[in-house]
């Protein structure tokens, strides 16, 4: 089947959903696509029938784990739209989600409100200056509150929260919203029923009316304008403000309903074709080099891979198309490795399902078939005008496991199946131990390895056996030195090596920072270079127990030449033994990976939850007391985290439930 469906870029939404594990996207995604015409039949997540959790891990465990593109038309536009992860362990495929995205759909639970992970998508997202909207979720549950959720965002989010919409009937009896813009009330019964506010809720819907048109006002001049010389800001105007509002980030459109109950999703459609930005109302995507390529067909091709995946029909590379026409047969380059690279085919994608295409323009999201060496953040781009985008920030694995194959012959298969794996999620990483020898796999937490583990049994029908997970160790300066001295000679016949190096370490809050104090050109700019490399080359292994070393700023004070020996290879050689002999010379801290855990328990168990959690060395930080149960909060060292589901089960009777995310790195007790 083919199809050419071209729309204009004024008429093209390219948006993600992000949430907090459990708040409603993939059921959100699956009223849009229904809603829109682009399903015949609702999915639901706990019939396994969902469009965007196609995999059978995600239908068997019940959350999405692969982040999905699908596409919908809504209005007279082309909405893409990617469904992506909640779960803390997969927050590195929201990252590169994020990257491709104009604007975003930010879920939220009525009854839990901002939770941990929201705040860490929400973070990730003002990174990459995401425009978003808001959809308070699951209005119809037991002690869900649309102004108890606004507040928490309000005071963990810090946006400012322009609520269009109030609820019609609580809880269980929520039936429907009142439009504040235009203020009518919609009602969702049998179907969709526009009509005026009814009398009993008009005074306050006004009062609510009013709160939005001040808070608008407060940040739009237009607006301000018109409030200030009217009784009241018009809908045209006050549409107009919130859409500039929005994609300015100055405020954060806020909507409810229940997408589970179909209410809701419609207006929250009109929200994305009204306020989200197309890709000609986002900045121009830049190079890193300076260069500017403008959202336009007509522009030299620019287009970022984002996701690599093998299926069935072979080896698909999902890339965001910034600038340029990219058409079946082209030859592409690849920025990163300087190849060129033919596009064999062009995908529309609908999850698992695909649709060819002759060409793809600026603005769209597609699957390619052809290229063989890219990887996700590569650039593809035209021959003649190259260009180099920024990729998607990867994060550093904190957990690893031993894998090895059941059977002594599938040693081979093993290793092709690894590196497949490494391929298609970056945040997953292969490396030998040198000691044992054993293959060690890290990732982002016990589920991402379990979920790569089961993907080596499914997918390449491997029989695999799985070491327990390890926490990836860190070290740290807690003392510097200052004037080491390192002086690199080597003769053995013929031209020889001669660097001399003097480094100052010192402490630093995160990272690696280099400096270079030298005068008089004692050391060239060149040199200092070599330097610097030679220093990040040492930072892979520290003196306590070979880990990587971060925290640090080292700084050149001096240094020496020879007129013939000196060389990059010899200063780089010299940086890197002269930090390794420093580092040995500092007081080295060992640092371990912690995590802020989320506890919700019912109140009379709270005390045998605080006191195991002290017993797993974690630090309380707060307890908040909510409608009979208690919400703790605490950072715990991430090995301790292992298996605490199970424990918390057997202490609570199955009533308790945890969440956690990242929180760093802190000294090891």
């Amino acid at each position: 089947m083919r199809a050419q469906v071209f729309n204009p870029l004024t008429t093209v939404r390219n948006i993600g959903i992000l949430a907090h594990v459990d708040a409603g996207k993939t059921t959100v995604t699956e009223r849009m696509l229904y809603l829109s015409g682009a399903t015949y039949k609702r999915g639901e997540v706990h019939d396994g029938t969902t469009v965007t959790d196609f995999d059978s891990q995600e239908r068997d465990r019940g959350i999405t784990i692969f982040a999905a593109a699908v596409s919908c038309d809504w209005d007279g536009h082309r909405i893409n739209l990617i469904d992506t992860p909640g779960h803390v362990d997969f927050s590195d495929e929201v990252e590169r989600s994020l990257r491709v995205l104009d604007g975003a759909i930010a879920v939220f639970d009525g009854v839990a409100g901002v939770e941990p992970q929201s705040e860490s998508v929400w973070r990730r997202a003002d990174r990459y200056g995401v425009p978003r909207v808001a959809f308070v979720n699951k209005l119809d549950r037991a002690g869900a509150d649309l102004d108890a959720a606004v507040e928490s965002i309000r005071r963990r989010l810090h946006p400012a929260p322009l609520v269009v919409q109030m609820p019609i009937g609580r809880e269980d009896e929520f039936s429907g919203v009142v439009d504040l813009v235009g203020m009518r009330a919609l009602v969702w019964g049998d179907r969709l029923v526009d009509g005026p506010v009814p009398d009993d809720l008009l005074g306050e819907a006004r009062r609510r009316r009013r709160t939005l048109e001040e808070a608008v006002a407060e940040l739009h001049p237009g607006a301000l304008e018109e409030f200030c010389a009217e009784p009241s800001i018009s809908a045209a105007t006050l549409a107009a403000a919130l859409r500039d509002l929005t994609r300015t980030g100055e405020g954060l459109v806020v909507l409810c309903g229940s997408a589970y109950r179909d209410r809701g999703v419609e207006p929250l459609l009109d929200a994305v074709v009204r306020y989200l930005p197309s890709p000609l109302d986002v900045p121009a995507v830049r190079g890193q080099e300076g260069e500017v390529r403008a959202a336009d067909p007509e522009a030299p091709l620019a287009a970022l891979v984002f996701k690599v995946s093998s299926t069935a029909t072979g080896r698909l590379t999902y890339v965001r198309i910034y600038a340029g026409t990219m058409r079946k047969g082209d030859t592409v380059l690849d920025t990163g490795t300087g190849r060129n690279e033919r596009i064999g085919r062009i995908l529309r994608v609908q999850a698992d399902r695909h649709t060819e295409v002759d060409r793809a323009v600026a603005g769209d999201i597609v699957a390619v078939v052809g290229p063989k060496g890219a990887r996700t953040g590569t650039t593809l781009c035209a021959p003649q005008a190259p260009l180099l985008l920024e990729p998607p920030n990867a994060t550093e694995p904190v957990v690893s496991v031993a894998v090895e194959a059941r059977r002594s012959t599938d040693g081979d298969r093993l290793a092709t199946a690894l590196a497949r794996l490494a391929e298609e999620d970056p945040s997953l990483t292969v490396r030998s131990d040198a000691e044992t020898g054993q293959t060690l796999l890290s990732g982002m937490g016990e589920l991402h390895l379990e979920v790569a583990a089961e993907k080596l049994r499914r997918d390449h029908g491997l029989e695999v056996g799985v070491g327990r997970p390890q926490v990836s160790l860190r070290e740290t300066v807690g003392r510097g030195v200052s004037g080491l001295l390192y002086r690199h000679v080597k003769q053995d016949g013929g031209a020889g090596q001669y660097a001399h190096v003097v480094l100052d370490v010192e402490p630093l809050a995160e990272g690696f920072a280099f400096a270079s104090t030298v005068t008089g050109g004692r050391v060239p700019r060149e040199y200092v270079r070599a330097v610097e490399a030679g220093c990040r080359d040492a930072l892979s292994d520290g003196p306590l127990g070979g880990h990587p070393v971060t925290g640090l700023k080292v700084t050149l004070t001096d240094g020496a030449t020879h007129s013939k020996d000196s060389s990059d290879l010899a200063f780089r050689t010299a940086g890197r033994l002269g930090l390794r002999e420093a580092l040995r010379a500092c007081a080295m801290v060992l640092l371990e990976p912690v995590v802020e855990v989320t506890v919700t328990v019912p109140d009379d168990m709270a005390g045998g939850v605080l006191g195991d959690l002290a017993a797993r060395r974690g630090r309380v930080s707060g307890s908040v007391a909510r409608a009979g149960t208690v919400v703790i909060t605490a950072v715990v060292p991430l090995a301790e985290v292992f298996g605490y589901a199970t424990g918390l089960r057997s202490r609570t009777q199955g009533r308790g439930t945890f969440t956690t995310r990242p929180a760093g790195y802190a000294p090891a007790r």
